[in-house]
């Protein structure tokens, strides 16, 4: 497995040119890095100008590895070849690295690229990225990847403190400011140079550009190169101060799981991504495993999007009941920093608000306690001057009895804790559990199943008044807000609870009526698309020059998206029928509208191209009418195209396939028909479209492509 690495954009505040000559001071060897301990120049290449500046260099490690291994392996140093492209008209360094030793074993990648800070010009922007692939090692192929990993992280954390060491040295030694390169300097810079060293008038064009047929004025373009990777704004790239100040102290290699994730994101999602303590969150609940973390962060993305959990604090009030016999709310924060949730489930009756309520009414203030977290959560995190992501939880169990264990009301909670676990994970700092009854050992063996391991490290159990001792509630909560229940001085503000009255309670039918409704309050419809049976929905248009828009989001599977016109309807498909025309599946629905004795041409036409989308995209897109008629949106199961040249499959293909459990695909959809006068002419602020796309996104500019009657922008966000 290829192991990779990206680092954040790590700023130094010191002009350019500055930190070049504090670089060059590493060399031949660094005392900071005992493990480099020689290098020496293979290549170099200086232009007439002076301007650019290829040096290659031949580097002696020393690496910290098991004698016996070393033995096994017969070499006592390993060998990498860095090749430095100095750029001073543009003001940028790329670096480029590569194993030497066990080349055909071992494959080791580094890119490193110094430049300007985009908003001063008097900063430096420094990026790192690597990959190891380690294809065989003598059966100790894991013990290499451990062992170079190991070495690389520790590097990189002295990475900032080296320059900062030079840049230090270069002061005693009375440089404090070096010159932006210019023409009319070359002369000078020819003489001498900061290090005292003379320039080497080899002039060797490096082997790699040799090969690849680069004149004198190609090289000078290398290191500006589109493909190069460059520094970025604070809007697209992390910046690591930014990840210290707002998401906390990281390693590298986590740092790096975050970049991967949120660049995949960025890609994918062309732009709209989750903020950046979310997409953390997730990584924290999988151990920072990216492919499983992106996995339930994609789910999560979408049951957010499909029930507008983004909206729920600002569209839905909760019952009076919740707000009278709810026995929970938000009372301060913790010695932390933590927003602190207080909940006398001792006092609530849970058989009543189920009764009366529902289950799915209770789930919804649940989700909008957990929403509210959040927002808590960004506002300590400023007003704190630290960051916090997590909020404290303190259940008071005084009053605990039988009557919480009525079984509905438990199979309530186990749904509220899974819903929450899934969409929620990492929010809970601390759970503080208090006057824990005899009772509760009955229903933490219920419950304890059900919650994440990591989550039940963060409980601390109290019974009777032992919360009042030592390593009780004042390790954590401060005197002064302890609430008054509890023996202390600040008046809580949080109902008191009581029983729910019996003239409150609803009817079972009543209730499933209304959790219905509660849930069903989408604008979005989901579909199965099988292979040989795709979804289609009939829209007819009576004016022309109206405009169809259309959201769905590709939630399993690869589909083939295509819009058709006929002058007449087709027929209704048969409900009792469950062969070729609709299949009705958990998944969702699927509806097959054109006939099968059809012909593309006669009877019905394509309007659009067909687009191909694949898992995890989400698309939005419209299209004007040009005629009155049946229009017809299709989604069709995307079958793996064979090579060209062969009859056999490529190999990326049968990868991709094998990845597919079924010839079934999922897709998620809204569609709404919208007059021309209406119509705006761009997605980004087509507002009737009902975009549900994630609250927890930071603003950004979304991207289209435009076609002649159509638009379509997709932003992978399942």
């Amino acid at each position: 497995m290829v192991q990779k690495y990206q680092s954040p954009v790590r700023v130094y505040k010191h002009p350019f040119e500055l930190i070049m000559a504090a670089y060059e001071k590493r060399f031949p060897t660094c005392p900071l890095i005992p493990m480099f301990v020689a290098s020496d120049t293979v290549n170099e290449f200086k232009s007439e100008d002076g301007a650019v500046h290829v040096i290659e260099r031949r580097c002696k490690l020393d690496i910290d590895a098991p004698r016996l291994l070393k033995k096994i392996a017969g070499v006592d140093y390993v060998y990498f070849v860095q090749k430095n492209s100095l750029n001073r008209r543009d003001r940028t360094l790329h670096i480029e690295a590569y194993n030497e030793t066990f080349s055909n074993r071992v494959i080791i990648n580094e890119h490193c690229c110094y430049t300007v800070h985009p908003d001063n010009e008097d900063w430096t922007c420094f990026e790192q990225s690597a990959s190891l692939d380690i294809k065989s090692f003598f059966g100790f192929e894991s013990t290499v990847e451990k062992i170079a990993m190991k070495q690389y992280t520790s590097n990189i954390k002295k990475g900032k403190e080296i320059i900062e060491y030079y840049l230090k040295q270069l002061e005693e030694e009375g440089v404090t400011f070096v010159p932006r390169w210019t023409p009319d300097a070359c002369k000078l810079e020819k003489s001498t140079s900061l290090t005292g060293r003379p320039v080497s008038p080899a002039i060797n064009i490096p082997d790699t550009a040799t090969k690849e047929g680069l004149n004198n004025k190609e090289i000078l373009n290398t290191s500006s190169s589109p493909s190069e990777p460059t520094a970025g704004t604070p809007d697209d790239k992390l910046d690591a101060d930014y990840i210290k100040r707002y998401l906390g102290d990281l390693t590298p290699m986590q740092e790096s799981c975050l970049i991967r994730l949120r660049q995949w994101l960025q890609e994918t999602h062309k732009g709209k991504i989750p903020k950046d303590e979310h997409i953390l969150r997730f990584l924290r609940a999988r151990d920072f495993n990216i492919d499983k973390a992106r996995e339930i962060l994609c789910q999560s993305l979408t049951w957010r999007k499909q029930h507008q959990v983004d909206y729920i604090l600002d569209t839905w009030n909760p019952p009076q009941v919740l707000q009278d016999f709810y026995a929970g709310g938000w009372h301060h924060h913790d010695k932390d920093g933590r927003p602190l949730y207080v909940l006398r489930l001792g006092q609530m009756d849970t058989k009543g608000l189920v009764r009366a309520l529902g289950e799915e009414a209770l789930l919804r203030y649940v989700l909008s306690i957990n929403e509210e977290g959040l927002r808590r959560c960004e506002e300590n995190t400023k007003v704190f001057g630290r960051p916090i992501s997590s909020w404290t939880c303190l259940v008071d169990l005084e009053g605990l009895n039988m009557r919480h264990l009525w079984r509905p009301g438990v199979k309530a909670l186990l749904r509220i804790i899974e819903v929450v676990e899934a969409n929620y994970p990492e929010t809970l700092g601390r759970l503080l559990i208090l006057r824990a009854p005899r009772v509760f050992p009955v229903l933490w063996t219920l419950v304890s199943p059900f919650i994440d391991d990591n989550t039940r490290k963060k409980f601390l159990i109290y019974a009777g008044n032992d919360y009042q001792g030592p390593g009780g509630l004042l390790d954590y909560i401060d005197k002064e807000i302890i609430p008054d229940f509890l023996g202390g001085e600040c008046m809580c503000e949080v109902p008191e609870g009581g029983l729910v009255p019996k003239s409150l309670y609803r009817t079972a039918e009543e209730l499933e009526n209304e959790d219905l409704k509660l849930w069903t309050e989408t604008i979005y419809q989901s579909a199965s698309v099988f292979k040989g049976a795709p979804h289609e929905i009939l829209i007819q248009i009576v004016d022309a020059s109206s405009v169809i828009t259309w959201d769905f989001d590709v939630c399993k599977g690869d589909i083939v998206f295509n819009i058709y016109h006929s002058k007449r309807a087709p027929q209704p498909p048969k409900k009792e029928s469950l062969g070729a025309h609709s299949i009705t599946s958990p998944g969702g629905n699927n509806v097959q509208l054109i006939d099968k004795v059809w012909q593309l041409g006669r009877d019905y036409s394509m309007v659009e191209s067909p687009l191909t989308c694949r898992e995890g995209e989400s698309v939005q897109g419209s299209h004007v009418t040009r005629w009155p008629g049946f229009y017809i949106l299709q989604w069709k199961f995307h079958s793996m195209p064979a090579c060209a040249t062969t009859s056999l499959p490529r190999v990326d293909d049968v990868l991709a396939s094998l990845q597919v459990s079924s010839h079934k695909c999922k897709v998620m959809y809204y569609t709404e028909v919208i007059g021309s006068e209406d119509f705006r002419g761009s997605m980004t602020s087509l507002e009737s479209s009902h975009s549900g796309f994630s609250q927890l996104s930071a603003a950004t500019t979304s991207s289209s492509q435009s076609h002649s009657s159509s638009m379509i922008s997709r932003w992978r966000f399942c």
